[in-house]
């Protein structure tokens, strides 16, 4: 229940309106998650470490650019999907980095070592940081929020894409 209201509402929903949504009282939810930040990384390390997963794959495809596009479009559209997500990506309320600072977990260093890669390929304009990349990921992520729209989605993408490969 927990992972719907964090997908729906984002991290700012409150504690008790997880478990009101749950038909439990705070107090038991606190007792098991002693902050919401415990009870988001509960809920969602899992579906970040299948994201790592991915990127540790895309790590080894033959095209290092087409990789890191295929990863960072699979973030937007993970982040469209899900709302706690995408603020945790764009670091509101939720330190995903801290909190899954593991190699199964990182995603935020798994997409930096696809961009360090790309570059190396030549393939990705090497002027471009990993702190440009997350702003790029963060304003896809704000026009997910107005409306959920695939085609627009797949604009700024394309976009962003195009933008990043060198001249």
């Amino acid at each position: 229940m927990a992972f719907a209201v964090f997908a729906a509402e984002g991290l700012a929903v409150p504690v008790h309106e997880i478990a009101r949504r749950a038909g439990m009282g705070t107090g038991t939810v606190s007792r098991h998650f002693p902050t919401k930040e415990a009870l988001f990384q509960a809920v969602f390390l899992d579906r970040v470490e299948r994201l790592a997963d991915r990127a540790h794959v895309l790590a080894e495809a033959g095209d290092p650019g087409a990789a890191f596009v295929e990863f960072f479009s699979l973030l937007v559209a993970e982040g469209a999907a899900n709302r706690g997500l995408a603020d945790a990506l764009a670091g509101a309320g939720f330190d995903l980095e801290a909190a899954a600072s593991g190699r199964d977990h990182d995603i935020m260093a798994a997409l930096g070592g696809l961009l360090t890669r790309a570059q190396r390929a030549g393939t990705i304009r090497d002027d471009i940081q990993i702190a440009d990349v997350k702003a790029l990921l963060e304003g896809c992520l704000v026009r997910e929020r107005e409306a959920a729209d695939p085609a627009a989605r797949d604009r700024m993408i394309a976009v962003i894409s195009r933008g990043l490969r060198p001249s």
